[in-house]
């Protein structure tokens, strides 16, 4: 008899603390969001106080405000140094109580943040590190990859080029986790599709001086320069590419990650006619188009959105929905996840598209030209569409993810 009245007590007692828990986080409606980027150096114009305007934007458009919600955005710059990048997470998390990290260009920050949220188990959103062993090797229940990656970038520009008969390739390497995964998949894309890679050479991340760099690559004849870098690297190896007289010369430079930022820099003069691939443009669609301008507005600089700003975007709005499907504020990060997982996507900017297991949202890629001048009809009307490709062919195949989430 006693026996029986003890473990009905304790299956009351434990329904009433799980009744209170689950009570206490619905009446929870506080959000925190930290947006982690570079803010001053070379990604600062692909993201930088942009991400941050992008961010607001979802916090607004979300509606959670008028239903009660409290959202705090941070910022907070990286300076593309891991140790940094990490530190501020740290701090932002332990005594800040932020619940989201969003952002993180520069893949090493990316990896090493990603570390962090699976052991304090916190948020990571990312869009603006490229590489895909976030969703691959070290994937976690904890991060979400929104816009692309390295895996997209190859198969979309590197397949591409082969393709069309650009079948040898040497590589201009930023020397960091981003540029040796661009290099790698690209690699692979290229030698799959019948062509060859002749050879490579690491620079420094924001260097100054391509020339010894280009003079190899000029050397190697190879049809095609691989520019597996980003932001300021890119536009400079372009520049100074031009002062060696690289593409009047024959062979072609490949942009593997080329922003609209970037070509907004060069200009349509030096940058016409190069290739390659994204997940979003300004004027792909009325939405995209009425989005944007909208984001005009707000942009520090008055510029148009990049692809990862976009994507942030379109990440926080997710998010904030399945906080409010989750009718409040958990302060878990993997119960979020897994909810952002289970509700469907559909944004204004990217439309409808699953959320897989390894955390990679699926979305259209597409391979894009840079126009001539006088193609142009006004400012920042810059790309023609070259080819879409389907997202199950832009994200590498759950069959042949090595990401410990995903069931075989």
């Amino acid at each position: 008899m006693t026996t029986t009245f003890a473990r009905r007590t304790a299956a009351f007692l434990a329904c009433a603390t799980f009744g209170f828990a689950t009570s206490a986080y619905a009446q929870d409606k506080t959000v925190k969001i930290g947006v982690l980027n570079d803010m001053s150096s070379l990604y600062a114009d692909i993201g930088g106080p942009n991400s941050v305007a992008a961010v607001k934007m979802a916090v607004e458009d979300s509606g959670l405000k008028a239903k009660g919600w409290t959202i705090e955005v941070l910022s907070g710059d990286h300076q593309n140094k891991p140790d940094i990048g990490v530190n501020i997470a740290r701090q932002w998390i332990d005594n800040d109580k932020v619940d989201v990290i969003s952002d993180t260009p520069s893949s090493g920050v990316a990896l090493a943040v990603n570390n962090l949220v699976k052991e304090k188990n916190s948020v990571l959103l990312n869009s603006g590190a490229a590489t895909a062993d976030l969703t691959g090797k070290a994937c976690t229940p904890n991060t979400i990859s929104y816009t692309y990656d390295t895996y997209m970038l190859a198969n979309g520009t590197g397949k591409a080029l082969t393709k069309a008969g650009g079948d040898s390739w040497f590589f201009l390497t930023a020397d960091y986790a981003f540029g040796h995964a661009l290099e790698r998949d690209t690699s692979a894309v290229v030698t799959a599709n019948g062509g060859k890679v002749l050879g490579g050479v690491k620079h420094p991340l924001n260097t100054a001086d391509f020339s010894s760099f280009l003079l190899q690559a000029q050397s190697s004849k190879a049809k095609i320069i691989g520019l597996a870098n980003a932001g300021g690297d890119t536009t400079n190896a372009i520049k100074q590419a031009a002062e060696f007289g690289i593409v009047s010369g024959g062979q072609k430079l490949a942009a593997l990650l080329l922003f609209i930022n970037d070509v907004h820099s060069l200009g349509l003069k030096t940058a016409q006619g190069l290739t390659f691939t994204e997940s979003f443009y300004w004027d792909l669609n009325d939405q995209t188009r009425e989005w944007s301008k909208r984001f005009q507005k707000v942009s520090p600089k008055g510029s148009m959105p990049s692809m990862t700003v976009a994507g942030l975007y379109a990440g926080i709005l997710h998010y904030l929905k399945a906080m409010d499907a989750l009718g409040g504020n958990p302060h878990d990060g993997a119960k979020v996840v897994a909810k952002m997982k289970e509700l469907p996507t559909d944004d204004p900017l990217f439309g409808k598209g699953p959320l897989r297991a390894d955390g990679r949202r699926l979305i259209p890629a597409y391979l894009f030209e840079v126009k001539k001048p006088e193609e142009s009809k006004g400012p920042w009307d810059y790309y023609k569409l070259v080819a879409t490709i389907a997202p199950e062919d832009a994200a590498k195949p759950l069959e042949a993810s090595d990401c410990p989430l995903v069931k075989k």
